[in-house]
């Protein structure tokens, strides 16, 4: 368990497309066998040391005449951001998905000091 100090935890939150490729005929949705998507978030402000992040798909648009496949999850995760990674495999047809993601982590104060 991670245990953060009440006065010193930040909440940052959002939602991503993270790609839209049956518009263009992209990977996602004409490709077969392994894919994968990366999309960088930046935090509005940095975090002290790295934050425990969620990731969810919040809208999915497969094609429903192949087997759905999806993994999603949060990789790099740092002060200032970090990737969201979306896979799909197989058959799989992505046309679009959204990810939405909490980051809850321990940020500085302005009583923040050190002695040198």
């Amino acid at each position: 368990m991670r245990r953060l100090r009440s006065h010193k935890v930040g909440v940052e939150r959002g939602s991503s497309v993270l790609f839209s490729d049956f518009e263009e005929g992209g990977v996602m949705w004409t490709g077969n066998g392994p894919r994968e998507h990366r999309h960088t978030v930046v935090f509005s402000e940095a975090f002290s040391s790295p934050p425990v992040v969620q990731v969810g798909i919040s809208m999915w648009d497969m094609d429903q005449k192949t087997n759905l496949r999806a993994d999603i999850s949060a990789d790099s995760v740092g002060p200032k951001g970090f990737e969201i990674v979306f896979r799909t495999w197989g058959d799989t047809r992505v046309a679009r998905i959204r990810a939405d993601w909490l980051a809850i982590g321990e940020v500085s104060d302005e009583d923040d000091w050190e002695v040198v």
